[in-house]
């Protein structure tokens, strides 16, 4: 009866932190900059208890960017485990892009809290566009070698973010299209140039 009781009560605070997540990202969305009391009143939650999910909205904010990425690529179409490297990395750099897009206002929200420097109390998030890259270019890492393989993630993890739209969009003045286009081209240029035939040195 206890652990039934505990079980229910884990699931109650997944279902509370889903919501404080899902009310944040439809507030921003709407070019709001929410605080934490602000995202609590929208999910029908006491402000107390949002306060024990997020202490700071820059907190917050971070969370659920992250988690609406990690959802979306989660539910992205795979990519063949055969497929050539330059293809996997052009497709999985324009999965990530695309969902940027979709959800721009989020993620300049995001890059907006992220450019004010790391919050001392919030666990470091960064890497998860590296993880991503590294399982799906796994193959690879042998047939280029180690130091190879970690300067293709930190070129590639360059087009895959919040950061490669605003300066094809901000800067060059590109639409949509143009930056996926771009993007794509940039990644299969890197991967050819890091291949042993390329004669890159390593």
């Amino acid at each position: 009866m206890a652990g039934q009781s505990e079980t229910g009560r884990v699931r109650q605070k997944q279902r509370t932190r889903r919501l404080l997540l899902a009310s944040a990202r439809a507030l921003i969305a709407e070019g709001r900059s929410p605080s934490v009391a602000d995202v609590a009143d929208h999910a029908g939650i006491s402000r107390s208890s949002a306060y024990r999910y997020f202490s700071t909205p820059e907190a917050m904010v971070q969370e659920a960017v992250l988690d609406s990425l990690a959802q979306e690529l989660d539910e992205a179409a795979p990519i063949p485990p055969d497929a050539p490297a330059a293809e996997t990395a052009e497709a999985m750099v324009a999965a990530v892009l695309r969902m940027v897009l979709r959800n721009e206002a989020l993620f300049r929200a995001y890059l907006g809290e992220a450019v004010k420097g790391p919050d001392a109390g919030a666990p470091r998030r960064a890497g998860r566009r590296v993880e991503w890259l590294a399982r799906a270019l796994a193959p690879l890492r042998s047939e280029i070698g180690e130091q190879a393989f970690e300067r293709l993630l930190r070129g590639l993890s360059l087009l895959a973010g919040i950061e490669t739209v605003v300066v094809l969009r901000d800067v060059c003045g590109l639409e949509d299209e143009g930056i996926e286009a771009t993007a794509r081209w940039a990644a299969r240029a890197l991967v050819q140039a890091s291949l042993p035939a390329a004669g890159y040195p390593g």
